[in-house]
């Protein structure tokens, strides 16, 4: 159920390597930029702006770089997991992925998912890391994404060759599990950041951010300086995050370092791990420096292909049946998990590196022929191996996410996601788990800000109340709850099916541009009763805070 309300104020603010091993003298360049997209630096920091922009979603949460962390060698520090194929939790295929949003109508209100209910839905594969795309004619982890962008609203051709990275950009941003609500398309995003006041929702801005929003300070005066009009369109926000990914060039490793000279860049380790993995492991094969990546995609051997056909969803191909594309080794270390399916969370000692010791995963037959099985392989020492790629590859301003790699604090980070439930007098097993779905930031302006209910009976009578003060009585009787009915408001609402016999309900509401709002604290609880019981459930408040 959803009700739509304006109120006064409440609301949650939510290589070069010895003894002729393969030849590599070359740092890592910057990636080459497509001519219909130039790089320039007005561009690029509009585009660093915009990644790291929560309102690029449709429920201000989720920035291009809430998946996409520094410290996280630009993969996703997050943890969701997703059922697999099966679509069972805790079973052998689970896949520990990325969460998106809570599943939502095209109205805004809260949606249940067949698989993830009320909770954040999870993608099918682990978020893969930047740098591949970077320097790929293809992207994500099955190449879907090819080098022919077109403009998600005039679908025109728009770049013809090299824009693999915009093709990848255009996806998430509508995706209704990534970052959107259903129904949603380009324009209605380019409409909505038009209208928006950048970065309102995040904190611990950059200095190069700091001082190009002083100078520009609405979208339209940035879109200006960056492209020569104000015209706030979906191919110019692709265009312009895809140009800041472009400066995001990690090449200041140790084992770059040691190609320019500096001998000491590694350790004797590192040394050894790098020339067996150009000499007796011949990871080189699929790691080729400096990228340490390559456009193609192999097997190996994880999971059956019939669980996730990866490359074959795209061309069709049986041969490419279970391929996915190779992940960069830059600031690999750096990441929390590894592989498509995200089920490995070391290099090693185990990990990683005894997946390559053993020739691959348990699919022996549909494992590629490239994969040797190391452990039969003379001088081969796993350590040292992941010695030098988790740690010699790894850019120390990625790390400490120092410039061009630092970043805002977002405000999903500084956000509690959910409040606690205190079950009462009411006995029953369908209140147990009940919460509130309060994750979306409150600002004023906002048009459609939202509070949700997962859980209780379902045709129940339910109250959300929002109030400068928190009631901390559980009364049957709704009307003594709150002492002062000028700082409260009051939703009144009966629960719906999620479709499993338990409870839900969305509140919408519009909070007024009033900027005496900022910084206010509100409560935020909501209030069951069972139309046949003289007995209630009711949240512990929680607080929120108005942003600017």
């Amino acid at each position: 159920m959803n009700q739509h309300f304006s109120f006064f104020a409440a609301l949650l603010c939510l290589t070069s390597v010895a003894n002729a091993a393969p030849q590599f003298d070359s740092p890592l360049g910057p990636p080459t930029a497509p001519l219909e997209n130039p790089i320039t630096a007005e561009k690029a920091v509009l585009g660093k702006i915009l990644y790291w922009e929560e309102q690029l979603s449709s429920d201000d949460t989720m920035a291009c770089g809430t998946c996409h962390m520094p410290a996280a060698g630009f993969a996703d520090p997050r943890e969701g997991i997703h059922p697999g194929k099966d679509g069972i939790f805790q079973t052998a295929d689970d896949l520990y992925t990325s969460p998106g949003v809570i599943r939502s109508a095209a109205s805004g209100d809260f949606k249940p998912d067949p698989t993830f209910g009320l909770q954040e839905q999870c993608t099918g594969r682990r978020t893969p890391d930047i740098f591949g795309a970077l320097y790929s004619p293809t992207a994500f982890w099955d190449g879907r994404a090819s080098g022919e962008f077109i403009n998600p609203v005039t679908h025109a051709i728009a770049i013809k060759t090299g824009g693999s990275l915009e093709s990848q950009i255009a996806g998430p941003p509508g995706s209704d599990g990534e970052m959107a609500r259903e129904g949603r398309d380009w324009e209605m995003i380019a409409a909505k950041i038009k209208a928006a006041k950048p970065l309102r929702l995040a904190s611990n801005l950059p200095q190069d951010l700091i001082q190009a929003l002083r100078r520009y300070p609405t979208y339209p005066q940035l879109f200006e300086q960056a492209f020569g009009t104000s015209e706030v369109s979906a191919q110019r926000i692709i265009f312009a995050i895809a140009t800041y990914e472009r400066t995001l060039v990690p090449s200041d490793t140790p084992y770059f370092r040691w190609l320019r000279g500096e001998k000491t860049a590694m350790t004797a380790n590192q040394i050894q791990g790098h020339n067996q993995f150009m000499r007796e492991a011949q990871c080189f094969s699929c790691h080729p420096p400096p990228i340490f990546t390559q456009p193609e995609f192999f097997n190996l051997g994880l999971r059956d292909w019939q669980e996730d056909p990866g490359r074959m969803k795209v061309t069709g191909l049986h041969a490419d049946r279970g391929k996915f594309r190779v992940p960069s080794l830059l600031n690999v270390g750096l990441r929390p998990r590894y592989m498509h399916t995200g089920e490995y969370q070391t290099l090693w000692p185990g990990g990683v590196g005894q997946l390559y010791l053993e020739g691959g995963g348990p699919m022996v037959h549909d494992r590629d022929i490239l994969l040797t099985t190391l452990k039969d392989v003379p001088g081969i020492e796993m350590d040292k191996i992941m010695d030098f790629v988790g740690n010699a590859l790894t850019d120390a301003r990625v790390r400490d996410e120092i410039y061009p790699f630092d970043r805002p604090t977002l405000c999903s980070e500084r956000m509690s996601v959910r409040g606690a439930f205190q079950q009462c007098s009411l006995e029953s097993a369908e209140t147990s788990s009940a919460h509130i779905l309060a994750k979306q930031p409150a600002f004023p302006g906002s048009e459609s800000f939202r509070i949700g209910l997962d859980g209780g009976p379902v045709g129940a009578f339910a109250r959300l109340v929002v109030s400068a003060t928190p009631s901390e009585s559980v009364a049957t009787d709704f009307r003594f709850l709150c002492h002062d009915l000028r700082l409260t408001q009051n939703f009144f609402l009966t629960t719906s099916d999620a479709g499993n016999g338990r409870g839900y309900a969305t509140v919408q509401a519009a909070i007024p541009n009033d900027s005496s709002l900022v910084g206010r604290r509100f409560s935020a609880q909501w209030f069951i009763a069972a139309s046949t019981k003289e007995a209630s459930l009711t949240t512990r408040a929680n607080d929120f805070v108005i942003h600017d």
